[in-house]
């Protein structure tokens, strides 16, 4: 049986109150009108809708202060206790992330093993009351909010960007996600002072508009990266407001028609959308400016109160003063709380500066131009060839030097309140208490240029100041202390950091470049978010600050300068680049070849210094380099090595690494071989001010222009960024030592302390030759030290190039000699295999030389072979026969010595004397030797000469 389907009954509502409905426009059609339409407040159909109208122009937009009343279509007055920006909507209350906004994390893709990729879920923007606070780890997390604009407008924002170890960009993407068009200095966003917000604009297009707040992390060790913050987002454009705002807790408008909203007093406070603020009870509670609340006051402690010291009086003393902190939030006379310590101890003044003096007055007073003072002496005058040091020299602090400036700022709420940074403590400048952990302390010292001696006015790249600090922190908690520096007002980098306490020791920065320059010092006791004062004994100290050739310094001392030659001329004259001054003759000497000037050395001939081995210096005598050429002997071999054939600056790009949390990055060595041409490192994020060619010269503030220099590279992919991003330029080497000749090492480094590396930093750059590579090379690390370095201040790099080997003499090669053919032979030249040298000698041509050839030789050896044979033969037939001769005339005189002597006859006859000696030849019995046995009896027979005597031979008596 089929089934009936129950069809189900549509339910009607009643809307004809103005609560149950409200009103929206129609997208605007071509024209440019709209209709305004009633929209239930509840799911589902209703009847008494009002019917459409036509709405107003979709250019329409009201005053700040007003907003849209929809049922007359009229601008109306914000009501007392909320506010309206007109045209425009703004994010100031971060409780909880506003309607709209969303925090969206990107995995890290880049992890070697998917196993060990880490989760970025728990990864988000999180709201802190007055700000947003960033992530503080490697992941990538965006901060999104979409706006349809009716007109062209704007968005702008105040951000804190500290940190340089985080990168911060804003961008902005249509509803086809497709990214606007955008300049390079509005997308990535500058770095602030610590505690200080900048403000960024960018304009919007009509239309929809997708604003992407993205941060990501580049943790290279165990340093907590300082967080972005974000507040006050305000974006126009929106053409109507159909609502007003109400004011957030702590903040309140009086009277109707507000664009803003105003904080509370100090001790009162107000709730949301308030027109008033309510006072505390300041007998027991208290309350800072913009509060939402009172806060009961606790008992005062040491931590309540600091001391100062007044200036000095006609009697050369000081009085200690304590003071409690304002504002005053502490109770006196309860139980557990401590008095303030008595004021009014007098004690002596310390010494004025150096550069300064007290003329029986009570304060310290500069000394005139020309004139120097060590701080416990009156002015005096310079002598006869010499002139006034300039520069700042403070190590007593009685009051705070007039070209210093000290300040507070809390995290969140800007400048702290009426709180001093740093305090004055007679041998010693420390940090303040603030009014929470987290604030950041800034102690600043402007110096407008540098002015360098007038001897040396002259003298090109050479150093044009340095600042030198004591210090020393002691902390419980995780403090840091930042010396950073702003070079022209441009952008405040992060010069050096120590992290918890260390230590007195001195730091010092050299300045490379004439410029206006700001160095800060900014202490913070904590990272985490705080508003309290639980680690106020945790402090920075700084024992003395010295800053050389300020141009609007005094004199601390004087030095000796070059006179001119006129005759009895006292007046100072520059030297020329590259050279000293003569302590006898007070003129300038030019410094011997291959040594350079050191600029702030004693002046005499030891302001020269030695290059080292295999390197000279450049014609100013300002630094030492190689020119890569070099010479070898061992024995009778000489080995001629040019490397300028590798080119003047490699690169190399090792890894990939990865952090613990599994961030891929790269490091990029830059090295400056030969010294003709630097190596540059730049940052391409947090250096952004500067052109393209100011870049490659490395004329940027974040830029580094030395021998070898590094810079961490993260690739686009698997970060969510749309370009590889250079940070983090350090320099490693700027001084190069020289080379050891039989392995061929250039030794180079760097002077300049670290906070891990308290010599500096060293690098070696070995070359080897190696045929099989090209002769630009190949750099490499060591495999066990895949960053260059496995202690992180010595750096050992390989450079293999066929450039790399020695240059080609005639040792290199060999000759070998082809056949003859036709009356001719070819002489060829080949490298000797493996070729182990470049350039040089060039191989000889292919020779051709006139020969004979080989029958002739054959036959005239077949005639010499013949001939000697025939001459071998005719020799021992003619011994032979004279070998038989001799040996039958001795057979005969035996025969005839025996016969006279009666001696028994023997076996064979002798000749008879008067006989026919041919006629006997037949009767001699002999046996036949061989040939072989003649030719050993001719060599080995030895001869008799016997003489016979006729009378003799007639006295013989035969019988």
């Amino acid at each position: 049986m089929a089934s009936r389907r129950r069809r189900k009954k549509k339910t009607w509502f009643v809307c004809n109150r103005q609560t149950d409905y409200y009103y929206e426009y129609t997208e605007c059609d071509s024209t440019g009108s709209r209709w305004r339409v009633a929209i239930p407040q509840r799911t589902g159909a209703c009847t008494g809708l009002p019917e459409p109208v036509r709405g107003t122009e979709c250019t329409f937009s009201c005053e700040a202060g007003e907003f849209l009343e929809m049922s007359a279509q009229e601008c109306t007055q914000c009501a007392a206790g909320s506010y309206s920006l007109g045209s425009g909507i703004r994010f100031d209350q971060w409780d909880s992330m506003p309607a709209g906004f969303s925090s969206l994390a990107t995995s890290l893709e880049n992890s070697p093993r998917e196993d060990d990729r880490p989760t970025c879920n728990s990864s988000s923007w999180l709201p802190q009351g007055n700000y947003l606070e960033s992530n503080r780890d490697e992941c990538t997390v965006s901060l999104i909010y979409a706006v349809h604009l009716k007109k062209q407008g704007s968005v702008s924002f105040e951000y804190q960007y500290p940190d340089n170890n985080l990168l911060f960009e804003f961008f902005i993407q249509n509803d086809q996600c497709q990214e606007m068009d955008q300049s390079t200095d509005t997308k990535w966003l500058k770095l602030t002072n610590h505690g200080e917000w900048a403000t960024h604009t960018v304009n919007l297009k009509s239309g929809t508009n997708i604003l992407y707040w993205r941060t990501g992390g580049m943790l290279m060790g165990t340093k907590v990266v300082k967080p972005v913050l974000l507040k006050n987002v305000q974006i126009e454009g929106v053409a109507y407001t159909s609502e007003c705002f109400p004011c957030k807790p702590g903040t309140f408008s009086r009277v109707p028609g507000s664009s803003t909203c105003e904080p509370c007093p100090r001790d009162t406070y107000s709730g949301h959308g308030a027109s008033s603020c309510t006072p505390c009870n300041t007998t027991t509670q208290y309350a800072a400016e913009g509060s939402a609340v009172c806060k009961d006051r606790p008992p005062c402690s040491k931590k309540d109160y600091f001391q100062i010291h007044t200036a000095c009086d006609h009697e050369g003393k000081t009085q200690v003063i304590y003071k409690w902190i304002e504002p005053k939030i502490c109770l006196e006379g309860v139980t557990g709380a401590e008095p303030l310590r008595p004021s009014g101890a007098r004690e002596p003044c310390p010494p004025c500066n150096p550069g300064f003096y007290n003329n029986d007055t009570a304060t310290c007073s500069p000394c005139p131009p020309g004139t120097y003072s060590d701080g416990e002496k009156p002015c005096m005058q310079c002598p006869a060839g010499t002139e006034p040091t300039l520069g700042y020299e403070y190590k007593w602090w009685n009051i705070l030097p007039v070209n210093m400036k000290t300040s507070c700022f809390n995290v969140g709420n800007s400048k702290c309140d009426s709180m001093n940074g740093w305090e004055v403590a007679g041998n010693h400048i420390q940090s303040g208490a603030g009014s929470s952990d987290n604030d950041y302390l800034i102690l600043n010292i402007h110096v407008p240029g540098f002015k360098l001696p007038t001897s040396m006015s002259g003298h090109s790249g050479t150093e044009f100041g340095r600042i030198t600090f004591e210090f020393e922190t002691l902390c419980t908690a995780d403090c840091e202390l930042y010396f950073m520096m702003d070079v022209n007002r441009k952008s405040t980098t992060v010069v050096e950091s120590w992290e918890k306490s260390k230590t007195r020791q001195t730091y010092t920065h050299v300045m490379t470049k004439n410029a206006s320059v700001s160095y800060t010092w900014a202490f913070q006791r904590t990272n985490q978010p705080s508003d309290v004062r639980r680690y106020v004994n945790d402090v920075a100290c700084i024992y003395s600050i010295k800053v050389s050739n300020a141009v609007d310094g005094v004199s601390s001392g004087c030095r000796a300068c070059a006179l001119s030659t006129q005759p009895s001329s006292s007046t100072c004259v520059p030297c020329p680049p590259g050279h000293y001054i003569d302590t006898l003759t007070s003129q300038c000497t030019e410094c011997p070849r291959n040594t350079y000037l050191v600029s702030h050395a004693t002046p005499g001939p030891e302001a020269c210094k030695p290059c080292g081995p295999g390197s000279k210096s450049d014609k100013d005598h300002t630094y030492c380099y190689s020119d890569c050429d070099f010479t070898h002997t061992e024995g009778n071999v000489t080995l001629t090595f040019d490397f300028s054939v590798l080119g003047s600056v490699g690169s190399l790009m090792n890894g990939p690494s990865f952090t613990s949390k599994g961030t891929k990055y790269f490091h990029e060595f830059n090295i400056s071989l030969c010294g003709g041409q630097l190596a540059v490192c730049t940052d391409n994020v947090t250096d952004l001010s500067i052109t393209d060619s100011q870049r490659e010269k490395g004329e940027g503030a974040n830029s580094v222009k030395t021998f070898i220099c590094q810079s961490t590279i993260i690739p686009a992919s698997g970060r969510g960024f749309h370009t590889a991003l250079s940070s983090q330029s350090i320099n490693l080497a700027d001084t190069f030592l020289g080379s050891l000749l039989l392995s061929v090492c250039l030794l180079i480094r760097s002077f300049e302390a670290t906070s891990s590396c308290d010599s500096g930093r060293s690098a070696v750059v070995t070359l080897r030759c190696n045929p099989e590579k090209s002769t630009k090379g190949e750099l490499s690390v060591p495999s066990q030290c895949p960053a260059g370095t496995c202690d992180g201040c010595t750096f050992h790099f390989l450079w293999e190039s066929s450039g790399a080997c020695p240059t080609c003499t005639e040792r290199d090669y060999h000759r070998i000699e082809g056949a003859c053919k036709r009356g001719h032979q070819d002489l060829l030249y080949v490298w000797t295999e493996p070729k182990l040298c470049v350039g040089g000698v060039t191989l000889p041509e292919k020779k051709t030389l006139p020969c004979e050839g080989m029958e002739f030789w054959i036959r005239l050896g077949a005639g010499l072979g013949a001939f000697t044979a025939v001459l071998l033969v005719s020799l021992t037939c003619y011994f032979w026969k004279k070998n038989k001769r001799l040996e039958y005339k001795y057979s005969r005189l035996v025969m005839s010595a025996n016969k006279e002597c009666e001696m028994p006859g023997a076996d064979s006859c002798a000749v008879m004397e008067g006989e026919n000696e041919g006629d006997m030849e037949d009767e001699v019995v002999y046996t036949k030797p061989s040939l072989l046995g003649k030719l050993k009896a001719i060599a080995s027979k030895k001869y008799e000469n016997v003489q016979l005597n006729s009378s003799h031979s007639k006295a013989l008596v035969w019988s």
